[in-house]
């Protein structure tokens, strides 16, 4: 087969000439930012990262032979990702499920550098594509876990196929706190702020609080099994993301007493 980008001699048309490209040692298209995994993070799972894309430029083909991914977008404006050959647009706070083994590719078509926050667990099943869209689940009900001073929104959730991960955004009212705080027997997580400021705590029992940080937009926590984990609001509304990998469920869904707080703390 003739290449494309070669004339064919016999045909007598002058073969085409592309100008080259001068590429500076700083200049970029696409990066991921690996921020953890589980060699450094005491997680057993979950790793996570951030892709960022250049305006007007596309990744590679991506591809996780033996992981489960959730992306989450970060932008401004929306960006395009194809997986296995489907075109989703994904704008702020979206989130897309990409099976295990399955290519998927990461376009910007801004004028801004954008970025997808990406977290990816071990998986033994392929399950489908699932893209969820915060402007229609932020305002769906079956999707919304009302709290005191806070709310849930439940992304991908057990209805979703999946082997481990689990994902939403809980966003809290001026000056409010985590309320039982709780920890999970057969949960790890990670906790990302993405908008306003807080703070966390980390920790296997009260005496012992050696993991107390105040949280900025996209500062995240790591959040091993057995430890309480409990969120602060400062005076301003605080937003974070949370990936869970393990036992498919929401605390609220599987225990009242995290819904009307009728405990001091809860072991899940």
């Amino acid at each position: 087969m003739q290449n494309a980008n070669v004339s064919d001699p016999s045909s007598g048309a002058e073969p085409a000439v592309k100008p080259a490209n001068l590429l500076r040692a700083d200049d970029w298209q696409f990066e991921y930012r690996q921020k953890s995994n589980p060699a450094n993070s005491n997680l057993d799972l979950l790793t996570y990262g951030v892709y960022r894309v250049a305006p007007g430029t596309s990744s590679d083909e991506l591809f996780h032979r033996s992981e489960e991914a959730l992306l989450f977008c970060m932008t401004s404006e929306p960006l395009a990702v194809e997986v296995d050959g489907q075109g989703y647009s994904m704008a702020h706070y979206d989130t897309l499920y990409v099976p295990m083994a399955t290519p998927y590719r990461i376009q910007n078509p801004t004028s801004e550098t954008q970025s997808l926050v990406v977290c990816r667990a071990p998986a033994e099943k392929r399950h489908p594509v699932f893209h969820s869209v915060w402007n229609e689940f932020r305002t769906n009900e079956a999707r919304i876990r009302h709290l005191d001073g806070k709310d849930v929104f439940l992304m991908f959730d057990v209805t979703e196929g999946a082997d481990r991960l689990m994902a939403g955004y809980t966003i809290y009212e001026p000056y409010t706190r985590a309320w039982p705080p709780h920890n999970h027997t057969d949960q790890e997580e990670i906790y990302l702020f993405t908008q306003g400021r807080g703070a966390i705590e980390v920790y296997a029992d009260e005496k012992s609080k050696t993991f107390v940080h105040s949280m900025e937009t996209m500062d995240a926590a790591t959040i091993p099994l057995l430890n309480y984990h409990p969120v602060f609001s400062q005076e301003e509304e605080l937003h974070f993301l949370w990936c869970l990998a393990g036992a498919r469920y929401w605390v609220g869904d599987k225990h009242k007493e995290f819904m009307n707080a009728s405990v001091d703390e809860l072991t899940t």
